[in-house]
């Protein structure tokens, strides 16, 4: 017997979605996707079912298809699949094979709901997806958001089957005879959530049997909490940032104000990504000197007297391009950047800079010289102004504006580009792998 009343009702509570709407199922063909497609079948719902054919797992992947095209074909609902070539969309993307499939399938996902007036698009994630979600949340570092899991109803995208554990899917699926497809790549621990799922929670589930349970009423708690801090941001943020026409302006003796100040703060600074170690790095130079800056991915912060400025950068500015940890090369109007990683504490005098990684914080920015810009060289323990050590180095004036610099997250220079490292981040004893960067002028 499949759990009708309880589906109906968590759908109701919700408020995901009106009975006489349209819902794309997203169907792997699995034990979970099985059961929804059996439960929105059996409760009466209008649907289609949607297929991504990844071809990441040869005869398997279309065995998969096969079977979801079979399934739809038997509920007499609309089936729609597409084939991805994930592994050369990841290499071009330069990500992992499960981001690159993430990213591909979302994307199609709402292509297809819109073209074919689908309300939304529902997917099979259930309690114990959530908990998973949370530990990896918890492992990698997040804000208060990462800590409720999985929300049943983001935008379009919806999650009725949350009510149940992985256990209650399986009972199900086996009660009800239901068949379906197992993918082997669930049996490897390579990936993350895998490791955490075939690894982690058995142990916990033997100090607390009622780990599902637990962590739903944790993931409500955390919810509600949520709701109290962006309500918080959310005024703060009115009364703080103020609008000019260099940027959004703080005053610093508001933002020293703020309690608890680093959780607050890396709330008010998160629409720009700034990343929880930047905000930490930000709020330690409080008291330094003006024209300090930090970078995100799309924004910087500039200290300026007795406030910050917030200021977006220009991505097609060629003084300004960011570097992730990821990259490998980087192409600049005259110059290529080349980046390496190696372990050990090993350097050489060849024109490249050797820098211990672990004081690296990205995203690092490649930009020209500015105004104000200082750095320790390397042998020295004092800070000098770029624009003296440039004349000491007796630099043309047309060249000056054309040499790259690395610039740390927290607003160093690490690297005058092809003469001098700063002093802070060369190769120690104590350097466990060193990042190289490689300059090479373009022909």
């Amino acid at each position: 017997m499949l759990p009708l009343q309880s589906f109906r009702s968590f759908i109701s509570r919700h408020q995901l979605f009106q009975p006489d709407h349209k819902i794309l199922l997203a169907v792997s063909g699995g034990k979970d996707s099985v059961l929804m497609v059996h439960l929105f079948k059996h409760a009466g719902f209008d649907f289609g079912i949607a297929h991504c054919n990844f071809n990441l797992r040869a005869e398997e992947s279309h065995r998969d298809e096969a079977f979801v095209k079979l399934l739809a074909a038997t509920m007499e609902v609309p089936f729609h699949v597409k084939h991805f070539d994930t592994r050369a969309f990841a290499k071009a993307q330069r990500c992992s094979t499960q981001m690159a499939a993430r990213e591909l399938r979302y994307q199609w996902f709402e292509q297809v709901r819109a073209r074919e007036g689908y309300e939304a698009i529902a997917l099979a994630h259930h309690q114990n997806d959530a908990i998973e979600t949370m530990l990896i949340n918890l492992t990698r570092g997040t804000g208060i958001s990462g800590l409720h899991g999985i929300a049943p109803k983001r935008g379009r995208l919806l999650r009725p089957l949350l009510f149940l554990s992985r256990e209650d899917v399986e009972n199900t699926i086996s009660r009800n005879q239901l068949d379906y497809v197992e993918d082997s790549s669930n049996c490897s621990d390579h990936y993350a959530r895998n490791k955490i799922r075939l690894k982690v929670i058995p142990h916990l589930k033997e100090i607390n049997p009622s780990l599902e349970r637990t962590f739903a009423q944790n993931i409500q708690r955390f919810q509600e909490a949520e709701t109290i801090i962006q309500n918080t941001v959310k005024q703060l943020r009115g009364s703080m940032l103020k609008s000019s026409p260099a940027g959004i302006r703080i005053s610093m003796t508001d933002l020293q104000s703020l309690n608890p100040q680093k959780l607050l703060c890396y709330e008010l600074l998160k629409p720009y990504n700034f990343t929880e170690s930047l905000v930490e790095e930000l709020l330690s130079a409080l008291d330094k000197q003006s024209g300090t800056s930090f970078y995100s991915t799309t924004h910087r912060i500039t200290l300026d007297r007795q406030q910050l400025i917030i200021s977006p950068i220009l991505q097609s500015d060629s003084n300004s391009r960011i570097l992730h940890p990821h990259d490998h090369q980087l192409e600049l109007s005259q110059h290529r950047l080349n980046i390496q990683y190696q372990a050990g504490n090993s350097f050489a005098r060849d024109g490249r800079a050797y820098v211990d990684q672990e004081l690296l914080i990205y995203p690092l920015v490649v930009r020209h010289r500015q105004p104000g810009d200082v750095f320790i060289p390397l042998g020295m323990k004092t800070h000098k102004k770029l624009s003296n050590f440039l004349v000491d180095e007796k630099v043309p004036l047309p060249e000056k504006d054309k040499i790259p610099l690395i610039i740390n997250g927290n607003g160093d220079i690490i690297w005058v580009g092809g003469m001098r490292q700063d002093n802070r981040y060369k190769v120690s004893a104590t350097t466990k792998k060193v990042a190289i960067f490689e300059l090479i002028l373009k022909e």
